[in-house]
């Protein structure tokens, strides 16, 4: 099978010839000009969520004539995801950041990050809103997917069924031609998610009742709602993931004697041993029956796909080879599995979405997920191991500038969020904008990641601003010693958990860093806390009182490492930038850090990005802040 690295859509940009020197900052800051590629179940046409830095637009393209069909223009909109409902429709999912609205009047005021969306049809050219004119239910849903109901495809969705003065998370099933929901399932107060099988049924129903902790999972017969298992879960409750091989059973993920795991558990409340899975997220499922197929997971630095049949383990390996020395991920297919997308992400190319057509033996490049950016803007990225100082064995990335000679670089450290995520093999954007400035740019998957095993997970519990922060510190340490990078000339970058981590290398693991930038991090960890159980659920609340070692929120121990009650010990330049918009972090964190710090006399920058969510999903104000971390860093630690 051919490798093909080439346009196919009209929309798509050709690349102007790569210069001798880096792309400019906006070529890395702006949002990806690929966000997203489905392809039709038929196989005929693809849809891509595409942009110009700022604008989103949804294309769709017929396959077989290379025409255009529709372009859609979505403007600064947040979009989340498509899904083809059938060959001839397509739901476009957005997020917004409001209060719950029921009908056109907002019922509660607490803002939240929520889902909605529009289905455009194909044959009659015009789109509608999903869930609209719904009585009784709120304009907001969760969980779309697409199943087979009456020998149709359709679009189901989880939304919030309001019955008096409660509000209940029921299923419904929406009109392709309206956009109206209909009423298919109706939740209970403590319902938490819903298995459906490929008709559209629910068939499995999990509940947590906050009063006792208690998590329950129900199944559904001809009687009604059978409950098969019911238990204590006052932190990590089980979690729903799908139909099992047999499209009968269904899928659960738990932690068990330590260990993650994924087990079938048939109507009958059979449960299976553990199945052959690493990821519970990355479980893959038939396209038209539903069913658990295979699984991706991250083993070390290796993207691997394992699928029960070996003849999909034998076309994905034919799809693997199309694209040798590239890390491949499957991003959409159609419904016979002969015609697949993927993201191939090229250590030296980067990232861009291709078709794969398994019947014909050939691959056919769609689009460069970065269009202004070519083969000499990308530095070199490796995966890097080291001990921390209690002996606990660490990895990471190092990205160092392109040209550079690895010796003696000035440092970013870039811990990445969570914290119980990890950074991966791979372009990122963020890294590359730092490295192309000059900069080596240390990633480090610290203590309390995910990914690497439940009990380097635990590893983590109690250790916030603590071995967590000095696993960062030691990795400097360690490129210090290889002679990689000069220990005066270090700096540290992060978001959200790493925003944190940023914070505390200036106010608590001292001496390491010469300036900090924190977007979106927390730094009053008693606020934080109680904002959380107050928003999120005392669930929430403990899942982070775990993290931080702490009993309550009025823990001495959040003292201890919040950064915002060690502003005198405050002697870097420090920058922080948050979003009006965060509904994962408050602005008021970054608000609190600053005003704690000038009462102090300390001098700490604050740039508040309009219309901006912790995911920095608006290309402006993303740019933004990269242009405003990079000027800081470049201010206080020259490159050069």
């Amino acid at each position: 099978m051919a490798r093909i690295r080439r346009h196919i859509l009209g929309l798509a940009l050709a690349l102007t010839a790569a210069p001798a020197f880096a792309a400019p900052l906006e070529a890395y800051g702006k949002l990806p000009s690929i966000e997203d590629v489905a392809i039709s179940p038929d196989g005929a046409r693809l849809a891509m969520i595409a942009t110009d830095g700022e604008k989103r637009s949804v294309a769709i393209e017929d396959l077989a004539s290379h025409k255009l069909e529709a372009n859609l223009q979505a403007g600064d909109a947040k979009l989340r995801a498509i899904l083809w409902v059938g060959p001839n429709h397509l739901a476009v999912i957005r997020s917004v950041t409001s209060g719950i609205r029921l009908g056109d009047s907002f019922v509660i005021g607490v803002r939240g990050e929520h889902v909605m969306g529009f289905d455009y049809n194909l044959t009659t050219r015009r789109a509608h809103g999903l869930m609209s004119n719904t009585p009784s239910a709120s304009n907001f849903f969760s969980s779309p997917r697409v199943r087979t109901a009456n020998g149709e495809p359709a679009l189901f969705v989880d939304a919030a069924f309001f019955r008096e003065s409660r509000s209940e998370d029921s299923v419904y099933r929406l009109d392709p031609e309206t956009g109206r929901g209909q009423l298919v399932e109706e939740g209970r107060p403590q319902t938490a998610e819903f298995v459906l099988d490929a008709s559209g049924d629910a068939v499995a129903e999990a509940a947590f009742n906050d009063r006792d902790d208690s998590w329950s999972l129900r199944f559904k017969d001809g009687a009604g709602w059978r409950e098969v298992r019911r238990e204590i879960a006052p932190i990590d409750m089980p979690s729903l993931r799908g139909l099992g091989r047999d499209g009968r059973s269904i899928l659960v993920s738990e932690v068990l004697e330590g260990q993650p795991i994924v087990r079938e558990v048939t109507p009958a409340g059979v449960w299976s041993a553990p199945l052959p899975v690493h990821d519970d997220s990355g479980l893959i499922f038939d396209p038209v029956k539903h069913n658990l197929i295979g699984s991706v997971s991250l083993q070390g630095d290796a993207r691997a796909y394992e699928f029960f049949d070996a003849r999909d383990q034998q076309a994905w390996a034919a799809v693997e080879h199309a694209f040798a020395g590239q890390s491949v991920e499957l991003a959409s297919w159609s419904d016979d599995r002969r015609k697949i997308v993927v993201l191939a992400d090229s250590p030296t190319d980067g990232p861009g979405y291709a078709l794969v057509d398994l019947d014909a033996g050939k691959a056919s490049w769609i689009a460069n997920q970065y269009d202004q950016i070519g083969p000499n803007d990308i530095s070199p990225r490796k995966p890097v191991s080291f001990k921390a100082a209690d002996g606990l064995a660490l990895t990471g990335y190092l990205t160092t500038p392109r040209g550079r000679d690895p010796k003696a670089l000035p440092l970013i450290v870039f811990p990445h969020g969570g914290p119980a995520a990890r950074d991966e093999p791979g372009f990122d954007w963020w890294a590359q904008a730092m490295a192309s400035r000059g900069y080596a740019v240390l990633q480090v998957n610290y203590r309390g990641s995910n990914g690497f095993g439940q009990p380097f997970l635990e590893a983590g519990y109690g250790q916030w601003g603590r071995k967590m922060q000095t696993d960062l510190s030691d990795g400097v340490r360690w490129l210090a010693a290889q002679g990689v990078i000069d220990p005066k000339r270090v700096c540290i970058v992060g978001a959200s958990y790493g925003g944190y981590a940023a914070l505390a290398g200036a106010t608590l693991d001292l001496g390491v860093y010469r300036c900090a930038v924190s977007y979106a991090g927390p730094a009053d960890l008693r606020a934080m806390v109680g904002w959380s159980g107050d928003y999120e659920g005392m669930q929430a609340r403990r899942y982070w009182l775990r993290y931080m070692g702490a009993k309550d929120a009025g823990d001495p121990a959040l003292a201890a490492i919040s950064p915002a009650a060690h502003v005198d010990a405050l002697n870097i330049p420090l920058l922080l930038i948050h979003g009006k918009d965060d509904t994962v972090v408050p602005l008021a964190q970054s608000r609190i850090m600053a005003n704690d710090a000038r009462a102090a006399g300390k001098r700490v920058d604050l740039e508040v990005l309009d219309s901006t969510d912790h995911w920095l999903t608006r290309g402006a104000t993303r740019l933004q802040m990269l242009r405003a971390a990079m000027a800081f860093v470049e201010k206080n630690n020259p490159p050069n």
